[in-house]
């Protein structure tokens, strides 16, 4: 208690230094909570908008399906298996049939995919209830993203081309009943969405799909021949790789602001190690053991660090609240990453990573502080006393 007392005075003592210390330390513990509170926010959104929107609760796969190899898309159905349709009836999942096509928006050429859905489901959040009716026109349903690159509006008619399952060229008309607002550029950018039945017949598919979306995660998945079960997990992988790639990558940032934290620790440090050599010694003469007298400095790099986090804590949570309440507005540039986003990116900060930017740049205020202070162990009392250095 004696150590603990004698550093807080000494560190009083030395004021402005001290506080220059806290203030640049209380930095970093802000901006590393409020940036990592940035990429966990970002990685939940999208989780949560990919689920409600594309993933639901996992996707079982016709074997031929691969979305990253467009030129063989024709290919990638296959008849909807008992198993799996019953699930269908029961309201528990729903089909849908990809297709490649190309329409032909204000006289250009454009490849899409098409893709088909039930007007009745309601397992992803698509709003496929307006592809039910078209004034004698088959319905369709666009994103705005992919609806301000074709200059189209709710109301237009675009030609779609496309194979049926014969090998069969057929164009028709269709009309966009609805532009649908989604986050998720997967089901926007180049897809145009066309009731399942109407699709089924025109390409000659009856019964036939390319993969069909759970509503939840099925206990044990179904094994069905020709068909792959993808778990929710393993649909947001990418997502939660391209997140930690990020993070990793602000580790860099974190290091330099760390490190301009720690120099300012040892400088001082250092420097008061030098200045006290008196001080020192009379501790040392009065009864300290070398070692005591070097705790009481580690000490010093200890508090300082806890003021540090008192004084993030004074400007830092009203300001991470802020940020959690009202997000940070993202520009609409954002929509071309690829990525889920919305307009506003709301941060996330988990209690293990609060608890542990604490943690770790405590550990290594004392520590940057211990450093200097072991030279107190190799030091003479009474060339202490006398303001010498052995």
């Amino acid at each position: 208690m004696m150590a603990l007392k004698f550093a807080f005075k000494n560190l009083m003592a030395a004021g402005l230094r001290t506080w220059l210390n806290v203030f640049v330390l209380s930095l970093s513990f802000v901006l590393i909570i409020w940036l990592q509170g940035l990429y966990e926010g970002m990685g939940q959104f999208a989780s949560k908008a990919m689920t409600e929107y594309d993933i639901g609760g996992g996707q079982y796969w016709h074997k031929n399906f691969d979305p990253f190899d467009p030129l063989n898309m024709e290919q990638m159905h296959g008849t909807i298996p008992a198993k799996l349709q019953q699930l269908i009836n029961q309201g528990e999942a729903t089909p849908q049939l990809l297709h490649p096509a190309t329409i032909f928006p204000h006289g250009r050429l454009q490849s899409v995919r098409i893709r088909g859905i039930d007007p009745q489901q309601k397992i992803v959040k698509i709003p496929a209830q307006a592809l039910k009716k078209a004034h004698g026109l088959i319905p369709a349903l666009i994103g705005q993203r992919f609806a301000q690159k074709l200059n189209a509006k709710q109301g237009d008619l675009l030609t779609i081309r496309w194979r049926d399952a014969n090998g069969t060229f057929d164009a028709v008309d269709v009309e966009i009943t609805k532009i649908m607002k989604t986050p998720v550029p997967s089901i926007d950018v180049g897809q145009i969405w066309l009731p399942l039945s109407v699709l089924q017949e025109k390409l000659h598919l009856e019964n036939q799909a390319t993969l069909v979306v759970l509503k939840t995660p099925p206990a044990q998945p179904l094994t069905i021949h020709d068909w792959k079960f993808h778990s929710r997990k393993e649909l947001l992988k990418e997502i939660e790789q391209l997140v930690y790639t990020k993070s990793v990558g602000a580790m860099f940032l974190y290091v330099v602001l760390i490190f301009l934290a720690m120099i300012a620790i040892f400088d001082s440090q250092v420097l008061s190690i030098f200045h006290r050599t008196k001080e020192i010694g009379t501790l040392i003469a009065l009864g300290l053991t070398r070692w005591q007298v070097a705790g009481i400095f580690t000490l010093e790099g200890l508090i300082t660090g806890i003021l540090a986090g008192l004084v993030a804590a004074l400007y830092g949570f009203p300001l991470l609240y802020y940020f959690k309440a009202n997000g940070f507005p993202l520009p609409a540039s954002t929509d071309s990453y690829g990525l889920a986003l919305g307009e506003r990116l709301y941060p996330f900060y988990p209690i293990s990573l609060i608890v542990g930017t604490v943690v770790i740049i405590l550990l290594l205020a004392t520590l940057i502080s211990f450093l200097p202070s072991r030279k107190i162990a190799r030091l003479n009392p009474t060339d202490a006393l006398r303001g010498k250095w052995a």
